[in-house]
């Protein structure tokens, strides 16, 4: 599930949409970091809900702070069964046990995924994201000629700064909502 049912306003669910960001949480360089938590008051600010890891480090830290600091909602994805992993900046721990196989879940519930530089555990959620036909928006993180059919097929986005990455967000959100129309019109 991509969104998150909030209320019920005559009738009609109102939905959030929830941006996935993920990224390193270990040696993650100053810039990175302020980006990261740029982007999460950014993502905050839109009324979208912030999904990542969840951990107490890095990126996840990062983004989940700007988005607490701007009045946010955060999901946390953990690893884990130990709810004293998650950063405090994340509202809903989600404890899964299910180790890396937690990557599977954030790509899965985010309706676009936000990917910063790390290590394996981050461009597996790419590559899981991409293999089921997600958006995927890369904040200076350059992944090579690997990905390089994804870029050409418009499915990978490469970004330098968090508003354009905000930027491209709404675009593939106004795509998406356009597309669901033209099913019904």
């Amino acid at each position: 599930m991509i969104i998150l049912n909030l209320k019920r306003e005559k009738g009609i669910v109102i939905r959030k949409i929830i941006i996935g960001v993920m990224g390193g949480g270990e040696n993650v360089n100053t810039g990175d970091y302020e980006d990261a938590r740029h982007l999460g008051s950014l993502i905050a600010r839109e009324g979208w809900i912030l999904l990542n890891g969840g951990r107490a480090s890095g990126i996840m830290e990062a983004s989940a702070r700007g988005a607490k600091e701007n009045g946010g909602l955060t999901i946390g994805i953990l690893p884990g069964t130990d709810a004293g992993w998650a950063s405090k900046y994340i509202d809903i721990p989600v404890l899964t046990g299910a180790g890396l196989a937690r990557n599977y879940i954030n790509v899965l519930t985010s309706k676009v995924v936000v990917a910063f530089h790390g290590r394996t555990g981050t461009i597996s959620e790419i590559a899981l994201a991409l293999n089921i036909g997600k958006k995927v928006i890369s904040l200076n993180f350059d992944l090579g000629p690997l990905f390089k059919k994804y870029e050409e097929d418009k499915q990978l986005i490469y970004a330098k700064q968090p508003e354009e990455v905000i930027v491209l967000i709404r675009r593939i959100l106004k795509s998406d909502f356009d597309k669901e129309v033209k099913k019904y019109v």
